[in-house]
Formats: structure tokens, C-alpha cells, sequence
């Protein structure tokens, strides 16, 4: 994924056991890590929704000029192409949640665009036609993990494990 990904260690120290008794006993934890995935994808589809960070603050509002010209009144959400192409990719003990939409680091991470062969950037805020030296894109975070989505992550771990224990 060359546009953003994220990559998470687990931190808490029963997930990590209940995850190595999976590995034991499973051999293949690619069904764990494609379930962490799905739900990993899930929020950060949410976060397009609820316009919010991982840890839950909102996102910095649009310049109120583009906000009236845009189509869609939602922060990164014009076309939905960013959020859709959203994914997961399961390892055998990693799962990588990211895009490969070239604009989705500058979103994530906040960007100064300068132009690249002409003296100035020109476009277009309502009936404006502006002209500037360079643009700052504020970082937006969208890719990350919430407390929700840990104790997400640990839910999905320790019901696979229930699954294998006899009873």
C-alpha cells in the first residue's frame, strides 16, 4: 500500500498470550488476523462518517469558502474514493489496513502542496480563481486504533481461542 497504511503492536499482555495459543494450536492465524481486518476496516469507514480522529477528536472543519462550493458536506468524503478503497491485507501475524490512494498520506498526515513546474498553484474556491505559493493540508487522521477497536481486537482473539478450547 504506497498511499497510507497503519501497523499496531499489541500491547496487552493476555491478547498476546490468547494470540500465540492460537498460533499453536491453529498453525494458520490468517482467519484471525482477516477477522481483525474486517473490523479494523469497519471503523475507519465509521471515522469518514463521524468526521473524528481514532481517539475520537474532530477533524480540523474545511476553509468555509470550499466547504460551500463542495458536493458532498463531509470532511474527505467528495467522491467516497478515499474511504472506499480502505482495506486489509491478513498475514500470517499481521493484518496491514491502509489504501493505495496516492492523496491518502497527505489526508492522514497533513501536506504543504507547492507547485512542481509552474510559479504558482492556481484553482478555483467558488467563483474565485486563487493564486497561491503554496496550500497546507491539515492532517486528518483517519487510520489508527481506538480504544473501541482494541478491545475489538481482543474480543476477536479470545473467541477464536474459545472456539478451540474443548469443553
Amino acid at each position: 500500500m504506497s498511499g497510507a497504511s497503519i501497523s499496531v503492536t499489541i500491547e496487552d499482555r493476555a491478547v498476546r498470550e490468547a494470540f500465540r495459543t492460537l498460533a499453536f494450536r491453529l498453525g494458520n492465524t490468517r482467519p484471525v488476523m482477516a477477522a481483525i481486518g474486517v473490523e479494523l476496516v469497519g471503523s475507519t469507514h465509521m471515522r469518514f462518517v463521524s468526521q473524528t480522529d481514532p481517539e475520537g477528536d474532530a477533524w480540523q472543519a474545511l476553509n468555509p469558502a470550499y466547504a460551500e462550493t463542495k458536493r458532498n458536506s463531509r470532511i474527505l468524503t467528495e467522491s467516497g474514493r478515499l474511504r472506499d478503497s480502505i482495506n486489509a491485507q491478513a498475514g500470517q501475524d499481521e493484518v496491514r489496513v491502509g489504501t493505495n490512494v496516492i492523496y491518502a498520506r497527505a489526508h492522514q498526515e497533513g501536506a504543504e502542496i507547492k507547485p512542481v513546474s509552474a510559479s504558482h498553484l492556481w484553482f478555483r474556491i467558488g467563483g474565485d480563481l486563487i493564486k497561491a505559493d503554496s496550500v497546507t493540508l491539515p492532517a486528518r487522521p483517519y487510520l489508527g486504533i481506538s480504544s473501541d477497536d482494541e478491545t475489538s481486537i481482543a474480543e476477536i482473539v479470545f473467541s477464536f481461542v474459545d472456539r478451540l478450547t474443548p469443553r
